[in-house]
C-alpha cells in the first residue's frame, strides 16, 4: 500500500510542478492535444503506459 501511495505522490509532484512553472506551456499542450485524432491521443497513452512499465519493471520493485 505505501508504494502505491508513493507513485501517486510522485505523480502528483510532478503534475503540480508543471501547472506552477509553466501555466502558458500548458495551455498550448492542450490545444496540441485537441488538435489531434482520437487514435493519435490513444497511441500517446498506449506508448506511455508501456515506458511506465518499463520503467516499474527495470526499478526492480517488488509489489
Amino acid at each position: 500500500m505505501s508504494t502505491i501511495l508513493l507513485g501517486i505522490g510522485l505523480v502528483l509532484v510532478i503534475e503540480g510542478l508543471v501547472f506552477a512553472l509553466a501555466p502558458s506551456r500548458l495551455d498550448d499542450l492542450v490545444a496540441m492535444m485537441a488538435a489531434m485524432t482520437r487514435d493519435q491521443r490513444r497511441l500517446i497513452g498506449l506508448v506511455a503506459l508501456a515506458l511506465g512499465v518499463l520503467l516499474v519493471w527495470l526499478s526492480g520493485a517488488r509489489l
